[in-house]
């Protein structure tokens, strides 16, 4: 049963008897067997490890069907020839997990790392995957990271291949969500494949460098390669050797049992180590002087490759060490252009991006930022490196601004992993399935907003991350594994000037003294929080104290720890590496760190902010990606994700004088959330195959994100996107524009556009919903495809290019027969008593939502989650049973359509109770009947405005050859 694919399970059950694999060939015993296992029995792990790998598996020579599909696993019983009685005892204890796996979007390749070759030649990767697995990674977990890692490796040119080509992608995450694991796993799979020189561009400072070098020394490279040729048992011999002083060497750093070079594998040799960046070639240019066993052949050649040593450094992004790394490297002469590199760029949206303002190039030269100047030299120097870089904000400006397309624009792929299990993200702080203005579950149970009205609540912030403390101590007394419990941290970020971080630090430090934790005042203020909060929001499966007074002796040892080493607060910020090198902040060699961390910008990029369970924000910022990557309250939080608190401004002031406004941070993070999600999820529609060939490429991706951001633009005015998006089909799928017109004439025509349309709705409300979900009121009505195209064709748009590719689509639909008839028209109606309505140029009365632009002129969410699965189902969009008004206007060739009369501040009504059109957004979303499909059509569409020149991402405006 190799990774070739199921076989017939009886026919090779006597070839395994002798191996670590399942043998017992009766079927009803085998199938007892199975049922009755204990979930650590070495026979269920062994099926459950490998079924699981076939589920998950992308594109595999010996299947047809989806991965992580009913189908695939149906598929893998065919060939195995299991019958029904073990394919449901196998469905009992290994269900089929069916949460997505990665998006790839990527241009055609040459297909060289099959999965016979990874199998082959896997040393490193095979241990990477056993420490996983030691470290309590489930078999989904270490399956989907290996198709992952695959889908980047097979992406990058063969190691081995004649003429030379350099690869670039980028590889999109979530914020703190284990990207390092995901590089970590590339790094072992492209060695293991051939590449000899490991560049890891690991942050820009030490402190983030040293994080990056440790973890892949720690689970990759291992004791054997750190120790070289010393002896471990000898002090004298040890004496400059790395994590002497760490408490996890040896015991927790990846072992071979021996040198790999004496395996059969290869060794690898570290340029640099946790304390050491590049410096210079310690021992000159023979660091980097290949052994080739056949001099006549490059070193590229099978021959020579697969003996040589790798070289592996991680490097941190300073124009003075990368230059000297390229200035060592031009001295090694003819073989750089042998040698198969990569470079993993962590957090490349951060310095490597070319940030010179474009005005400023010469004509026919681009003058380029300091790191990504050295970068561009090392990828010219290698001319057989692939880039990859890493980033969690899929609006990063190496994705969305290709003006460096000649370097590290992902020219050839790019892959977004999916949110991992365990991971507390987006939707565990924000409800984005409730409509605007109602609390939903998430936002009650984690968020703490500040309001004017509220005060600062910094006091009660301290308290909650004294409480969280306490309760953890409890529940590692309590039979709950104490390893992530050993850092308790607090994040606190209100500005980015120092000086505002060292007053902010005294006045923390002020309040935790006079805080009296140790008296009965600070006792009865978290019993009090323990009682309305804590205990309220508790989860069930943890075990939580009934009583504070129950929680009290660990409220004395959590103080203890916070306060030990002189003080509460460590200032995390600075222009120099000092500011960093504090001992207290070192997460790997300190054995509890239980701080409040008090920092700006240095805080939110790529440093691991260990333990954090309470964070307190209330800086401004206008940059998306910026605020996202403020977001280190994301992660991962076993044993205490529900203690986890989020204090945040819902009432700052951004900018200064008359330009002053208020803004609410967690709306506004939610507004890039929603944006985040949408395209996530947009991605992920586009990328299978359509006819063997890709739906999008990576050069067509800058034009998609500028559907939702309508200002992104190419970097220099005399530029545009080559790529011009026109279409996009979208049957049976639920579509919401946003970029509604801000000017009031506009918002008067548009709303006079849908005259017809109101005046076709019914007067009395009827009830919609579809069984077990609610129930709402709305005026109805039905017009036809040729109707409403009339009336879409006439609106005006603040960003009319987000529109006018469904628009396409819509017109495109009714040019053919079969397709639309007509649409069932919703107008939702409130009930509640707070409820606003008004008549519409005479017709209604309806009612009028509040909603807001969040980003610029686009609205957030339009939609009430509520009126999604009605309009679906009258769309026949889904498997849905509606009520009785509902089905009674179900048809095959009906699409729907919810109608969304919006206000953004008190209206003006007329004397007659009609809104002011001018005051009016009449909003609407959208749901094509699947009818519109037109079989194995893309679902987008794009036209290269230069067709002598479609892979190219931008061009000149004023030199197209069309």
């Amino acid at each position: 049963m190799s990774r070739r694919g199921p076989k017939p399970f009886a026919e090779l059950a006597s070839l395994l008897a002798g191996a670590d694999e399942p043998t017992d060939m009766d079927g009803p015993r085998f199938r007892d067997r199975v049922l009755a296992a204990d979930p650590g029995d070495d026979l269920l792990a062994l099926w459950r490890r490998k079924l699981t790998a076939w589920d998950f598996e992308q594109a595999p020579s010996w299947s047809t069907t989806a991965p992580r599909t009913p189908e695939r696993r149906a598929e893998i019983y065919d060939k195995l020839a299991f019958g029904e009685d073990l394919r449901k005892a196998f469905d009992a204890v290994v269900p089929v997990h069916t949460e997505p796996g990665p998006v790839t979007i990527s241009r055609e390749f040459r297909p060289w790392y099959t999965r016979e070759l990874a199998a082959n030649r896997s040393f490193y990767w095979a241990s990477y995957e056993r420490l996983l697995r030691r470290k309590g990674w489930s078999d989904a977990a270490v399956s989907g990271l290996d198709e992952a890692a695959h889908a980047v490796v097979e992406r990058l040119a063969d190691p081995t291949r004649e003429d030379p080509y350099g690869a670039r992608g980028l590889v999109v995450g979530y914020v703190q969500s284990g990207k390092t694991a995901n590089f970590t796993g590339v790094t072992a799979k492209a060695i293991d494949a051939g590449y000899r020189l490991v560049i890891v561009l690991g942050g820009t400072l030490n402190l983030l460098r040293g994080q990056t070098q440790r973890r892949l020394d720690m689970e990759l490279i291992g004791r054997e390669n750190i120790l070289g040729a010393a002896d471990p048992d000898d002090p004298d011999a040890l004496v400059d050797i790395d994590y002497q002083d760490d408490e996890d060497w040896p015991e927790k750093f990846v072992s071979f049992g021996a040198r790999p070079s004496t395996l059969g594998a290869f060794d690898i040799e570290r340029l640099t180590s946790r304390d050491r960046d590049y410096r210079a070639l310690e021992r000159g240019i023979s660091a980097l002087e290949f052994e080739k066993p056949d001099r006549t052949r490059p070193l590229y050649d099978p021959a020579n490759l697969h003996s040589a040593r790798a070289r592996v450094m991680v490097v941190k992004k300073n124009k003075s060490v990368l230059e000297k790394l390229v200035k060592d490297l031009k001295k090694i002469g003819p073989i750089l252009g042998e040698i198969p590199a990569l470079i993993i760029d962590d957090e490349s949206d951060q310095a490597s991006v070319n940030t010179t303002d474009p005005k400023k190039w010469e004509a026919g030269r681009v003058t380029r930022s300091a790191i990504n100047g050295q970068i561009s030299k090392l990828l010219k120097l290698l001319p057989r490196a692939q880039y990859v870089g890493y980033t969690a904000t899929p609006f990063a400006n190496v994705f969305i601004d290709p003006g460096d397309e000649e370097d590290i624009f992902p020219r050839d792929f790019l892959i977004s992993l999916p949110r991992p299990d365990g991971y507390m993200g987006v939707q565990d702080f924000h409800d984005l399935d409730t409509a605007e203005g109602e609390v939903g579950e998430a936002e009650t149970k984690h968020v703490r907003g500040i309001h004017d009205s509220t005060g600062d609540r910094l006091q009660e912030a301290l308290d909650a991350f004294v409480l969280a403390g306490a309760l953890k101590l409890y529940r590692a007394d309590h039979g709950v594994p104490a390893g992530p419990f050993r850092h308790h941290t607090m994040l606190v970020h209100e500005s980015v000037r120092m000086a505002e971080h060292a007053a902010l630090a005294s006045r923390i430090e002020t309040m935790w003294h006079n805080a009296a934790y140790t008296g009965p005042e600070g006792h009865a203020r978290l019993a009090s929080l323990f009682a309305e909060d804590f205990r309220v929001h508790a989860a069930g499966t943890m075990p939580t104290p009934v009583a504070y007074a129950d929680l009290r002796p660990y409220v004395h040892e959590a103080r203890r720890l916070i306060n030990r080493g002189g003080g509460p607060v460590i200032v995390v910020n600075g222009e120099s590496e000092r500011d960093y090198a504090q001992p207290d902040l070192d997460f790997d060699r300190t054995p509890n760190v239980w701080k409040i961390l008090v920092g700006g910008t240095k805080l939110s990029r790529g440093f691991t902010v260990e333990g954090l369970t309470v964070s307190y924000y209330r800086r401004t910022t206008q940059q998306a990606d910026t605020l996202m990557q403020m977001g280190r309250w994301f992660g991962f939080r076993p044993g205490y994700r529900d203690l986890v608190r989020l204090y945040i401004g819902r009432e700052e002031q951004l900018g200064k004088g008359r330009a002053a406004k208020t803004v609410d941070l967690y709306e506004a993070f939610e507004a890039i959330c929603r944006d985040e999600e949408l395209f996530r999820a947009e991605l992920a529609r586009y990328a299978p195959l359509v006819d063997g060939r890709p739906q999008v490429t990576p050069a067509q991706i800058p034009p998609l994100v500028a559907q939702h951001l309508p200002w992104v633009k190419p970097s220099a005015r005399n530029k545009m996107f080559n790529a011009e998006l026109v279409e996009v089909r979208s049957p049976g799928v639920w579509e919401e524009p946003t970029a509604y017109p801000e000017d009031p004439e506009a918002l008067r025509h548009n709303t006079e556009c849908w005259a017809p349309v109101l005046g076709a709705l019914s007067a009395a409300p009827v009830s919609l919903g579809v069984d077990g979900g609610p129930q709402y009121d709305a005026r109805v009505g039905t017009v036809s495809h040729q109707d409403l195209l009339t009336v879409l064709c006439e609106l005006r748009w603040s960003a009319p290019q987000q529109f006018s590719p469904h628009l396409e689509f819509l017109l495109d639909a009714g040019k053919a027969p079969g397709t639309v008839d007509d649409w069932f028209v919703i107008a939702p109606m409130q009930t509640s008593a707070r409820r606003n309505e008004a008549r519409i140029l005479g017709h209604g009365p309806f009612s009028l939502a509040r909603r807001q632009r969040r980003r610029g002129p686009l609205f957030g969410a339009i939609r009430d989650p509520k009126h999604v699965a009605a309009a679906k189902r009258l769309a026949g969009a889904a498997e849905l049973t509606g009520n009785a008004t509902v089905e009674q206007h179900v048809r095959p060739r009906r699409g729907a359509l919810v109608l969304y009369p919006v206000v953004e501040s008190d209206p003006r009504i007329l004397s007659d109770g009609s809104v002011d059109p001018r005051d009016l957004v009449m909003a609407f979303a959208f749901v094509a009947p699947p009818s519109t499909a037109r079989g194995d059509r893309p679902l987008v569409r794009f036209r290269a405005v230069d067709s002598t020149r479609e892979d190219r991402v931008i061009i000149d405006r004023y030199d197209t050859r069309t």
